[in-house]
């Protein structure tokens, strides 16, 4: 399948009645299972710690260990025995210290052997195993190169499990979740999307969760195969977990790899996004870089949004008079490399309506570019300006001002300031394409973009933005509007740093009241735009509005520096503000839980990027 990455899944095996690593490896091996989950110890090595008052051996004995030397190493994960008493109230606090012992002994012998991953199985004793989650803490300090794989199941309760324990494990990024699909999933289906946000290395499939088709192979439900196939657009991994070898385990391999190769085909944005996925982007600074020739390359692809700004050309074209006899002036500012002169010449044909037309352009070397467009293309009908539409002084007055200034979040390009200065070019009665935009913002869990963006450890990373095609992350609640921007606007003295109002009818500020409808973590704020271009033709990247097939743009990021845990039915206030001065613009934010609709005093974040101290947008 061409764009996807890998053309099988990893898939392992567990039988739980086996008691030798190279037993395992033989029959998963022989049935092209990839790797192998066993536990360390042999039966019987936990009971005696459990109901002996002998002191613990410092090392075991060989017949004390299912996985006794490292030929099978590459091929085994391995998992830790003795987790599920660690919290029950009726173990004693010396038997639970013994058996923190035993954990702590397999740990180091996993970590002498070079397994890939160790495998933790949640207890079954109590919601809230805090006493494991300090012994899988500890256990994570030992891990040079190994992975800790937390088994939860996805029940209800699964997700706040999990929660719990990385949290008090500080979201180490050695811990993953292994989870475990029961016969049986939870009716609501946000408790299952809500992992697509959480670091999920593999995905658990006891044989009792198969069903047997006609033919008597095993096969899954409809809703278990759409839940893997979502899980599949990530290298995720996969473990069979069967009672015993006696039936023929290669039939389950072969049906998972039959359910990741028939995966649906990505659309043309994920094709576009490959690599990019969940991947931290600088936002352009267009007005104080010029972009280079590939950047421009990329953009001049999209096929929807160029097909949308000629739609609009066109409309406004055609309801100007068709007996006027001056041509129609029509003015492209920031024309780059020249797609939407091109467009705005193609629209005029269309509508059959003379015109002139000005692509102004700062960045030198886009401006070599338009030359050669003008002298091999479009001639006497173009006339190629190369300065900062601010600073133009044209010689006529456009009837259409053209543009694409526009950034993941609207206004973050500097498209107000932008096109402040570009507007004494357009005639009183003149038209602006875009003529509004609008910004939205959403709460959003993604353990992924939290992860990257605390390696860095410092606060700079915390308090900027990022352009994101998200990917293993949720959003908690359904995007809302924040503010928009119209164009031409009436104000005056717009582009005079020596005004002590400069640049203030661009500031912004507002907030956002979202009803969380389960129990999850925000990591952040989504955001997006929606832009009217003319009149009912649009482009948008918010979800519930995405212009289908449009990829210019992904969302933008905006982290919060420590975690937000939010339970079902909560409610949560983000603000937002746009500030800036006579050198830049920047944004402010924060979150802030609400009980009973009132602030929650004491559980807010900090207020991030305080006078554009971190990250900021040079005019």
């Amino acid at each position: 399948m061409p764009g996807q990455g890998q053309q099988t899944a990893s898939c392992g095996l567990e039988i739980l009645d086996v008691t030798d690593a190279s037993i395992l490896g033989n029959v998963g091996s022989a049935a092209s299972f990839d790797y192998g989950v066993i536990q360390l110890l042999q039966k019987g090595v936990k009971e005696r710690a459990l109901h002996t008052s002998d002191a613990m051996p410092d090392a075991f004995s060989p017949a004390d260990l299912q996985v006794t030397q490292a030929d099978w190493s590459s091929y085994i994960v391995g998992e830790i025995c003795a987790c599920e008493e660690l919290d029950d109230p009726h173990v004693s606090s010396s038997v639970k210290k013994r058996l923190e012992t035993l954990i702590k002994q397999q740990v180091y012998w996993a970590a002498h052997l070079g397994l890939q991953a160790i495998v933790f199985s949640y207890p079954a004793t109590g919601p809230t195993a805090i006493n494991f989650a300090r012994v899988v803490n500890d256990a994570l300090s030992m891990l040079s190169y190994s992975q800790a794989w937390l088994k939860i199941s996805a029940t209800e309760d699964g997700w706040k499990n999990w929660n719990m324990v990385r949290s008090l494990c500080e979201y180490n990024n050695k811990l993953f979740v292994a989870l475990q699909l029961e016969k049986t999933l939870p009716d609501d289906e946000r408790l299952l999307s809500q992992w697509r946000s959480e670091p999920v290395k593999t995905v658990i499939l006891p044989t009792s969760t198969f069903l047997k088709n006609a033919k008597g192979y095993p096969v899954l439900s409809k809703r278990h195969q759409a839940f893997l196939r979502t899980m599949m657009q990530d290298s995720i991994r996969f473990v069979v977990t069967a009672p015993s070898s006696n039936e023929d385990l290669g039939f389950y391999y072969q049906y998972l790899q039959h359910l990741y190769r028939s995966r649906p085909e990505p659309d043309v944005i994920d094709q576009f996004a490959t690599g990019y996925h969940d991947y931290l982007q600088a936002p352009l600074q267009p007005l104080m870089d010029n972009l280079e020739s590939a950047t421009y390359e990329v953009f001049e692809k999209d096929p929807i949004k160029y097909h949308e700004y000629e739609r609009a050309v066109y409309r406004a074209l055609c309801d100007m008079p068709a007996d006027r006899t001056d041509p129609i002036v029509i003015t492209v500012v920031g024309a780059g490399r020249g797609p939407l002169v091109q467009r705005s010449l193609q629209a005029a044909e269309a509508a059959n309506r003379a015109v002139k037309l000005y692509a102004v352009e700062k960045n030198p070397n886009a401006i070599v570019t338009l030359q050669l467009r003008k002298a091999n293309e479009w001639g006497d009908r173009v006339q190629v300006i190369h300065t900062d539409m601010r600073y133009w002084n044209c010689p006529e007055q456009a009837d259409i001002l053209v543009s694409e200034l526009l950034g993941s979040f609207g206004d973050n390009e500097l498209s107000p300031e932008c096109l402040d200065g570009a507007q004494k070019v357009l005639k009183p009665s003149g038209i602006s394409i875009p003529s509004s935009y609008t910004t939205y913002i959403a709460p959003l869990s993604s353990t992924k973009l939290f992860d990257q963006v605390s390696s860095y450890n410092d606060q700079t990373h915390f308090e900027t933005p990022y352009v994101v095609k998200f990917r293993n992350a949720t959003e908690l609640a359904a995007a809302q509007s924040l503010w928009t921007f119209e164009h031409p606007i009436s104000v005056t003295d717009t582009n005079n740093p020596a005004s002590p109002q400069f640049n203030h009818h661009n500031s912004r500020s507002a907030s956002r009241t979202f009803t969380i409808s389960y129990d999850a973590v925000l990591h952040g704020i989504a955001g997006y735009f929606e832009a009217v271009l003319y009149k009912d033709v649009m482009i948008s990247i918010n979800p519930t509005t995405h212009s289908p097939g449009m990829f210019s743009w992904f969302p933008i990021f905006f982290p919060v520096k420590v975690p937000m845990y939010l339970a079902k039915g909560s409610e949560v206030e983000i603000c937002f503000w746009r500030c800036g001065d006579a050198r830049k613009v920047w944004y402010e934010w924060c979150v802030m839980p609400l009980v009973g609709g009132q602030r929650a005093v004491g559980g807010q974040s900090a207020i991030h990027n305080v006078g554009g101290r971190s990250s900021w947008i040079g005019l």
